[in-house]
């Protein structure tokens, strides 16, 4: 298990024909690798997630609980297939393109549970939630079905907690210490389908 790309990016507008009110939003879900296995560069971290990554809706990204965005990179070949063949065009995504903070390999949605710790370098972080895509995930991969995909995919990654700042480099060993184990984030993806199943995310 490895943490093999770090990403942040700033806020800006991003147009979208997904929102019922404004045609375009601001956003911080496009992110940049500032550290990855080629160029592995000390990136601060702290108990708001990457130093200098912005969030433009604090409601529903970031803040303590929503710190660090984890996503695996093993989910990425789906993505370019789908969207390769939606779109018309050859995709080739790299880190950071799915809005996450840590691209990571090696552990997926069903391995991991709320509450489980997880040892990144020297730093420590708690596994809190699931993440819910929106409009502006699929404005972001221009594809409207984005959004509906990544949960009947179950491909959705998870928030994490910051417990330990300091400084982390991509490359480095991810090692996971399990807490009481009651609800994996696969679950959380299962129970968010049956509630969203009849509900807007779908249209």
């Amino acid at each position: 298990m490895k943490l093999i790309s770090i990403n942040a990016g700033k806020v800006a507008p991003l147009f979208t024909n997904q929102h019922p009110d404004h045609a375009v939003v601001m956003s911080g879900i496009k992110k940049n690798s500032i550290s990855n296995i080629d160029q592995a560069n000390p990136v601060d971290i702290n108990l708001l997630g990457v130093l200098g990554d912005e969030q433009a809706d604090l409601t529903v990204h970031g803040g303590f609980e929503k710190a660090v965005y984890v996503y695996p990179y093993e989910h990425y070949p789906f993505w370019n297939t789908l969207l390769s063949r939606e779109l018309k065009t050859p995709f080739d995504l790299q880190p950071g393109a799915m809005g996450e903070n840590f691209t990571i390999t090696g552990l997926l949605e069903a391995d991991v549970f709320v509450g489980d710790t997880l040892q990144i370098g020297d730093l420590e972080f708690i596994v809190t939630k699931l993440r819910e895509p929106c409009f502006k995930f699929n404005a972001k991969m221009r594809y409207k079905g984005a959004a509906k995909a990544m949960l009947q995919s179950g491909y959705c990654g998870w928030y994490m907690r910051v417990i330990t700042p300091g400084k982390l480099m991509a490359g480095s060993t991810i090692n996971l210490l399990p807490g009481k184990q009651e609800t994996a984030i696969a679950d959380q993806v299962s129970a968010i389908r049956k509630r969203d199943m009849q509900g807007d995310l779908w249209d």
